[in-house]
């Protein structure tokens, strides 16, 4: 399945010369900055206060002028006063799960959707995936976009889906053998479930008809995508997107490369930014991952701040700029005892051992004033309780080594991690009081 698209597979826009992207940014961002200014008004009562007017947009350098948007933005205009067009014109809502305080609502016109689905569908093209595949969408459906969002650019693009949405391992197993889709769309954590169901079975899920994993929605390492690899026999690609910027399909790796996904750049515009002061940086820097939407119509986004630490990389596969892997989220960061901690610094280390198995949750409490750490993970194999020992303080030792906290860990027999039916991994458990 891992073959490179002929020239003629991609649209002119993925080959186009740095010339040709730029100006078609120029003009959809200047459309999108006037859109949002004469359309929401947080969007023009926040440009007012900066001192700042869609004109004065010359250069794609000047977005940089204009103030940036939050989540609490987002929530402060519930449910629908970010929209840029009539409710009448909105086809579609979807909202986040809300855990944290309100949801945050976005809508789509029908051009909005079609726009979707064509970024989806270029995602599942540059992943291998052609007309006629047979896809397995494992996303949970509903309010959350990913579902839909799959699934209505994997039939843009000619396949044949399966709209299984998550939960039911074992029906998902079942489908799988009898269906036999050469795609799945899903986490990267419940493939992991899935994996392990059909080994509960008795079956080899490297003998299955799957030739092709489009994983997002969380973070994941490089040592999780061999460890799905190799289990799975498939090829592990990496799709990114938000529900505030469009859902998946913001970015997504190409099979011939897999070196991070290629944002889709003529749709979505993106900066990284240092999380502290709000400067832009530089290509290759690290920092904050911001998007400005250039081709939305319900609900534009300015400089929507995702709060993903990552860079931005040249392009290869495709004439536009990749990203690299999420090594953690600006407003997830754990900091313990003055160190800042990303569950998947701690996820490499784990994956590293070949007697543990890829489900770890990390544990939060209070010892007297001060922030304790505890590791959770998990065996693969029974072994003796000297051998669980040793390992224990040989992962105590390399997290102090390489991240630079002291931690305890705890070895636990096979299955005792928490699964996830649907969606994502919970990794942190925070018991401190609030």
């Amino acid at each position: 399945m891992n073959r490179k698209p002929s020239p003629g597979e991609l649209e002119p826009i993925e080959t186009a010369s740095k010339d040709e992207l730029q100006a078609l940014q120029l003009q959809r961002l200047k459309w999108s900055l006037k859109h949002a200014y004469d359309n929401v008004p947080h969007y023009r009562k926040s440009f007012d206060a900066a001192g700042v007017h869609p004109d004065d947009l010359k250069t794609l350098a000047d977005l940089a002028k204009f103030p940036f948007t939050g989540k609490k933005d987002l929530r402060d205009n519930y449910p629908f006063g970010m929209f840029a067009v009539p409710r009448e014109q909105v086809v579609r809502v979807h909202a986040s799960s809300g855990t944290t305080g309100k949801p945050t609502v976005v809508g789509y016109t029908k051009n909005d959707i079609d726009t979707w689905a064509t970024v989806v569908a270029r995602s599942i093209r540059a992943a291998g995936g052609r007309a006629g595949d047979i896809v397995h969408v494992a996303y949970g459906y509903g309010l959350f976009t990913g579902g839909l969002g799959a699934h209505y650019g994997a039939e843009k693009l000619g396949c044949t889906v399966i709209p299984m949405s998550g939960g039911q391992t074992e029906k998902q197993v079942q489908l799988i053998q009898d269906f036999k889709p050469n795609i799945i769309m899903v986490t990267p954590s419940y493939m992991l479930n899935i994996i392990e169901e059909f080994t509960r079975q008795g079956l080899d899920a490297a003998d299955s008809s799957l030739k092709v994993g489009i994983f997002g929605a969380e973070p994941w390492t490089e040592s999780m995508r061999a460890e799905i690899e190799a289990r799975a026999g498939i090829d592990a690609v990496d799709i990114y997107g938000l529900s505030e910027v469009m859902g998946p399909g913001v970015a997504n790796e190409c099979i011939e490369s897999k070196d991070g996904p290629v944002i889709w750049e003529d749709h979505f515009y993106p900066e990284i930014i240092d999380p502290i002061t709000g400067e832009v940086l530089p290509d290759g820097e690290e920092g904050e991952l911001v998007f400005t939407s250039l081709s939305k119509e319900a609900m534009p986004v300015i400089r929507y701040r995702t709060r993903d630490l990552t860079r931005l990389l040249p392009p290869t596969s495709r004439a536009m700029r990749r990203m690299g892997k999420i090594t953690g989220r600006s407003d997830d960061m754990l900091i313990i005892r003055g160190v800042n901690v990303f569950p998947t610094q701690i996820e490499e280390l784990i994956l590293k051992q070949p007697h543990l198995a890829p489900h770890y949750q990390l544990v939060l409490t209070k010892d007297g004033h001060l922030d304790k750490l505890e590791v959770l993970t998990e065996l693969r194999a029974a072994t003796s309780p000297n051998e669980t020992a040793n390992l224990c303080k040989e992962i105590e030792h390399m997290i102090k080594t390489y991240v630079g906290v002291s931690t305890t860990v705890r070895v636990l027999e096979c299955g005792s991690i928490e699964r996830t039916a649907t969606g994502k991994a919970r990794r942190v458990i925070d018991k401190r009081p609030k």
